[in-house]
């Protein structure tokens, strides 16, 4: 006979929130909360994105994680916030269904790679780096130089190969002919209203409209089951501070150009 818990957590509606750029921390996070839905046989997830996107491989663990909980018979809702792009869309697409605000920005399908070439500056201020490496592509994206053409090349195999990967689980997961994906997966960012009508969204409405969709389709009543979020990201002291704005913008673009400078994103940069 099933514990009362279970019996309760069966009539739960959960609820994950995305916000911020994906990245290690926001993976660890989310897994965990999946994991715990998954446990307590939660029927339904709405899961919530506001995120411009972030690293490959840790868009496509959720990605994969989502799927897996799926798999067990949850009903996944995806309501797009302000932001989800490029990696929030990867994200999303695998959800049953997508909720977006008409404003939202969607879209931005695509990959980014970015080094930083300080050859010129190094050399004005007297600075030269001495390396040694085991074949010609070992210091690839290095600062003190620029691409060589070579170099160029590969890096846009791989990025190729990545985006690939991308409009793959899109068409997948939206029910879509990948050349059709492609045709408007240039980077190019939507409106949730423009994204509607590519397929990339199924309705336009609030969270509160997704919370209500994702309990109908998992048999629960809108009215009354009760939601519960997994998974909360930590408070951050900066909430504190006057001008926290500021201060996280700038805080994300340095993190942007220095933790993952030489790293292919599925990243909106506005």
């Amino acid at each position: 006979m099933p514990w009362p818990w279970r019996r309760k957590t069966r009539r739960t509606l959960a609820r994950i929130a995305i916000e911020g750029p994906i990245a290690g921390g926001t993976r660890t996070r989310v897994l965990k909360a999946l994991d715990q839905v998954s446990r307590r046989e939660c029927p339904a997830l709405l899961l919530r994105l506001d995120t411009p996107g972030g690293t490959v491989g840790d868009s496509q663990e959720i990605h994969a994680a989502l799927l897996r909980l799926r798999k067990k018979g949850c009903r996944v809702v995806a309501s797009f916030g302000n932001v989800s792009a490029s990696g929030g869309v990867y994200v999303g697409v695998a959800a049953e269904k997508i909720v977006a605000n008409p404003g939202t920005i969607t879209g931005s399908i695509g990959v980014i790679l970015r080094g930083n070439d300080l050859s010129r500056l190094l050399e004005r201020i007297g600075v030269r780096f001495e390396t040694v490496k085991s074949g010609p592509y070992k210091d690839i994206l290095s600062p003190d130089r620029a691409l060589s053409e070579a170099e160029r090349v590969l890096l846009q195999e791989l990025i190729d190969s990545s985006y690939g990967q991308f409009v793959t689980a899109v068409a997948q997961g939206r029910g879509l002919e990948e050349e059709v994906v492609r045709r408007f997966a240039d980077g190019r960012v939507f409106s949730g209203a423009q994204a509607r009508e590519l397929g990339l969204v199924d309705e336009l409405g609030d969270e509160e409209r997704a919370r209500r969709l994702a309990a109908e389709l998992a048999g629960l009543d809108p009215e009354h089951c009760k939601t519960v979020t997994f998974g909360k990201a930590p408070g951050r002291l900066a909430a504190l501070v006057p001008g926290r704005s500021l201060l996280e913008t700038i805080g994300m673009a340095l993190r942007l150009e220095l933790a993952w400078a030489g790293q292919p994103l599925w990243l909106f940069r506005p």
